[in-house]
């Protein structure tokens, strides 16, 4: 277990040698931290994560909803996730052509 200097619950489950896990491996994390409802599970080891956003439309003095969708890598160690669980994620080196962020913590409260 290594100390990835951010205040996150430590992870419970078990390890599988991937590098890429910022807890076990040798991912180096940076930048901004994120929060989102995870959208989609479909890919290997990758989440889809959307976050919503309101901005103030000056022209029409009203506002406007806008979701925005990132991918995200994830580590075996952090557990079972489910569609619409909020996850923290992470900004670290590119693992792919999309995704730039790893997932540190899960807060729960799929439906599912």
């Amino acid at each position: 277990m290594r100390d990835i200097g951010v205040d996150v619950k430590i992870p419970s489950g078990e390890w599988d040698g991937d590098v890429n896990c910022p807890f076990y491996g040798s991912l180096r994390l940076r930048g901004q931290m994120l929060e989102g409802t995870i959208s989609s599970v479909g890919m290997s080891r990758t989440i889809t994560i959307e976050r919503h956003n309101v901005r103030y439309m000056q022209k029409y003095e009203r506002f406007e909803k806008r979701t925005s969708a990132l991918s995200a890598h994830l580590p075996t160690c952090v557990g079972e996730v489910n569609i619409g669980d909020t996850v923290k994620v992470m900004e670290c080196r590119p693992l792919s052509k999309t995704v730039s962020f790893c997932v540190v913590e899960v807060n729960g409260g799929g439906d599912q």
